[in-house]
């Protein structure tokens, strides 16, 4: 039961399949950048010039400690992720994809996330001037990226408890097979 274990763990799962997720998204960069459709705005936002040099799993740590939240609003990151890729284009029937979740955007996503899902889910939240500063952006940007991530997200931040429940099962087992399981054999 993903409640009741530390949230440092909860964290460093969630570091582990986002950094899985960029990793593989940043070998098909080219190629993807070449077969997109045209990006919006709310997209371009989120794209840094550089990568960060922290880590996501350091990056993740420091915004708890920084921060401090509940494991669902670090859960309901890969909910809000796995959405605002699924965008579905104005009126056709299949999924566009608007964005590619990478190493160029993930930092800025993952603090416009927590700032979001933070007043999503908790009654106590810090100010964007603080998550600004936990972050490592200037206020205006986290408050620019806070709005466009409510329109990625189609202002739809409620997740259903059975789909959060899914969502930290499928969490739970992909680390027990990429990253337990390795070690195990490993010894």
């Amino acid at each position: 039961e993903i409640s009741a274990m530390p949230i440092a763990d909860v964290i460093e799962m969630v570091a582990a399949l986002l950094t899985k997720i960029t990793t593989t998204n940043d070998l098909q960069h080219d190629a993807m950048q070449r077969n997109m459709s045209p990006l919006s705005h709310s997209v371009l936002a989120f794209h840094g010039k550089n990568v960060p040099a922290i880590t996501i799993l350091s990056y993740l740590s420091r915004i708890d400690k920084y921060c401090p939240t509940t494991y669902e609003v670090f859960l309901s990151l890969l909910v809000y992720f796995d959405r605002m890729t699924e965008r579905r284009s104005a009126g056709l029937p299949t999924p566009a994809t608007y964005f590619v979740v990478d190493s160029f955007n993930i930092h800025r996503l993952i603090i416009a996330g927590v700032t979001c899902a933070s007043k999503f889910f908790s009654d106590v939240f810090y100010t964007n001037s603080r998550y600004a500063k936990v972050g490592g952006l200037p206020l205006p940007e986290l408050n620019h990226l806070e709005l466009q991530f409510l329109i990625l997200n189609d202002f739809r931040l409620a997740i259903p408890v059975e789909e959060l429940e899914a969502y930290a099962t499928m969490l739970v087992e992909f680390y027990a097979r990429e990253v337990v399981a390795p070690r195990l054999r490993r010894t």
